[in-house]
């Protein structure tokens, strides 16, 4: 298979951690015969930097003739800390995502047992913990229009949804619910909102295409609850852009850690797929930041790409450094490994068939990941 790939690193640790992702694919190319052609463009501060605007149209343009784009981080202190700027790194990923329209944003919430240790939660409420939630991403409140009075003492934001942006999400909801455990669990605000009420309706009229999928309503406060109170009842939920952003953030910490989750940006021709986290720029160039996400939003890729067996392996690699402690220093702040190492490591269990038997943890520890 070939595929043309646009890099986009972004900000912060996002160049360290896509290498990585980057590493691993081509890992599973030279494994399986596939043939990525990688392009590397611009976006976030680093785009202000060089050319004055978050997302350059050449960005654009290489994004929409490629196969798919593998996203880092983007933010930077200089933006962030400055509420006065007019131009900042987040109205460049706003801008690719209209431009793209990725209307559906997947985030898988998978917890790994060696790390149930690093949850605010009780081990016994993590057990079993699989699902995904699927945010509408290119309407709602944070596109629509804004205002403010010229004493600046009132403020507008405007939401707005059409029955059509919510049935093409809703589709692929039900598609991926169907395919699990045949459970959907629409979250909103329908007592208060009357957008929310028109995704009630739009729902229910969708969810008569799948007669085998049971369907269920909360409202986003109680969502919020269940999700630490018995995360293990969902499947798959689905929600506003707003609320899925909130939760989506909030499930992450069922599995320890941020730098562990994926997502994936699908449109109407063309996905994005990028780690949960930011940029964390306090770590930035030092080999210190997990590339997991990362890592497994390319998984994400390969399954984009019709090839779930590399997908699987890429998985199975990345549950197999977990489970031998192989973890960057935000699971273990005292006995941790490299950024780099991470990937080179999971890159050899790709190479190896993923028969690791015996491991020598001293040549790791060396940044040597020989398994012998």
């Amino acid at each position: 298979m070939k595929k043309n790939i646009v890099i986009i690193n972004g900000d912060g640790i996002g160049p360290e951690v896509t290498a990585q992702a980057v590493r691993v694919l081509q890992a599973i190319a030279e494994k399986f015969n596939h043939e990525w052609h990688f392009t590397e463009c611009l976006m976030g501060a680093i785009a202000i930097d060089k050319t004055g605007d978050p997302l350059p149209d050449a960005t654009i343009e290489a994004c929409l003739n490629s196969d798919g784009i593998l996203f880092g981080a983007i933010g930077d202190p200089k933006y962030d800390n400055n509420p006065s700027a007019t131009v900042r790194p987040e109205q460049g990923l706003l801008k690719l995502r209209k431009a793209l329209q990725l209307f559906a944003n997947v985030r898988p919430v998978t917890t790994y047992p060696s790390l149930h240790y690093l949850s605010p939660l009780k081990e016994k409420q993590l057990q079993n913990v699989d699902f995904v939630i699927y945010r509408e991403l290119t309407g709602g409140i944070y596109f629509g229009k804004k205002e403010l009075n010229e004493e600046k003492t009132q403020a507008i934001d405007e939401c707005i949804y059409t029955t059509n942006e919510i049935e093409r999400i809703a589709h692929i909801a039900f598609k991926a619910a169907e395919q699990r455990r045949k459970k959907l669990t629409l979250v909103d605000k329908a007592n208060v909102l009357e957008t929310s009420r028109l995704w009630r309706k739009v729902v229910q009229d969708v969810a008569k295409n799948y007669p085998e999928v049971e369907v269920n309503y909360l409202f986003v406060d109680n969502a919020a609850m269940q999700i630490i109170l018995n995360p293990s009842q969902f499947d798959v939920i689905l929600t506003e852009n707003m609320f899925g952003d909130i939760l989506s953030d909030e499930a992450s910490v069922l599995s320890g850690s941020l730098g562990l989750l994926p997502s994936a940006s699908f449109g109407l021709s063309i996905a994005l797929f990028e780690p949960i986290h930011g940029s964390y720029p306090q770590a930035a160039g030092k080999d210190i930041a997990n590339p997991l996400g990362a890592i497994l939003s390319a998984a994400m890729m390969l399954d984009y790409f019709d090839l779930p067996n590399e997908a699987a392996i890429i998985r199975a690699g990345v549950s197999w450094t977990l489970n031998n402690k192989f973890v960057t220093k935000d699971i273990d702040p005292i006995n941790f490994y490299f950024t780099s190492t991470i990937g080179e490591l999971i890159c050899d269990f790709i190479a190896s068939n993923n028969n690791f038997e015996d491991i020598n943890h001293k040549n790791i520890e060396l940044r040597k990941s020989t398994i012998i």
